[in-house]
């Protein structure tokens, strides 16, 4: 018989959902089974804390105690960006290999930047922006009308002002 469940003790599950969809209670039951979850209601839940990220894959971290389970969206860099791109949803079966050809700001690039520093592996905020640059770049899309390549140079020789904090 396996022991009892300490009702005091968080367990924490990553899963990757799209945003604002029902995924299927069968990918669902292999992780929250076990912990004594209905998949099908932590899948409503999952779908009604996405709602903002509708069409979009993002990451959501759920937090399990006494059986109960709290949902947080962790998005990821690409996600921000074409949410802030403010793109229209589409419909994943029919629409496939898009590109992002818009164009953002460089505030917010500052922005999802200071969102996403925790989470870095840089040592500063300069060195978050040039990875969320390097996104920008994989994504397709321009910063301030320019390729992110160029503004590479300009965060590395200063001309581009970035906050130390």
């Amino acid at each position: 018989m396996p022991p009892k469940i300490d009702p005091n003790e968080e367990k924490i599950v990553f899963v990757r959902a799209v945003g604002g969809e029902v995924g299927a209670a069968s990918t669902l039951a292999p992780k929250i089974g076990p912990l004594g979850l209905n998949p099908k209601k932590i899948g409503e839940d999952i779908a009604a804390a996405t709602k903002e990220w509708k069409g979009l894959r993002v990451t959501v971290k759920l937090v399990v105690k006494n059986r109960v389970a709290q949902v947080f969206v962790v998005p990821s860099v690409s996600s921000m960006l074409i949410q802030a791109l403010k793109e229209p949803p589409r419909d994943r079966k029919k629409v496939k290999n898009i590109k992002h050809n818009g164009n953002l700001q460089f505030d917010q690039v500052l922005k999802i930047s200071q969102n996403v520093r925790g989470r870095s592996l840089a040592k500063d905020l300069r060195g978050t922006v040039k990875e969320v640059l390097g996104t920008c770049v994989s994504i397709g899309c321009t910063v301030n009308g320019q390729s992110p390549k160029d503004l590479f140079e300009k965060v590395d020789d200063g001309s581009l002002a970035v906050p130390a904090n």
